[in-house]
């Protein structure tokens, strides 16, 4: 993440951060499973208040992951892929840069052995 933008760290971050509580990691499961709903219908599906609930949409819509839209008193609120996309795509290259890197120990693990025989 060093050679990355600073914005796109801190937005990596902050995905992170918000998908590390299991209650909103069920209500982005339950958004993604029903679209568009209210704080009152996610609240129906959960061992939370409807006010917790609004909090925890309150962090996922800061890290980019949820957006609310106001439909007459009521607010529906919907996954945003984008920001889960590009956190995806970070740890994907992570991925790739620790196979290479492991792929490099194995190389010189194994041309050690080959020389100690």
């Amino acid at each position: 993440m060093t050679d990355e933008p600073r914005g796109a760290v801190e937005a990596v971050d902050s995905v992170l951060v918000a998908l590390a509580d299991p209650t909103r990691r069920q209500l982005l499961d339950l958004l993604a499973a029903q679209g568009e709903v209210t704080a009152t219908t996610l609240a129906e599906r959960l061992p939370v208040s409807r006010q917790a609930v609004v909090k925890h949409l309150a962090v996922l819509d800061a890290a980019g992951l949820v957006s609310g839209r106001r439909v007459g008193r009521e607010v529906r609120y919907s996954v945003r892929p984008a920001a889960l996309d590009a956190t995806a795509r970070w740890m994907a290259a992570l991925a790739v840069d620790w196979d290479r890197r492991l792929a490099n120990i194995k190389r010189v693990a194994e041309a050690a052995e080959r020389d100690s025989q």
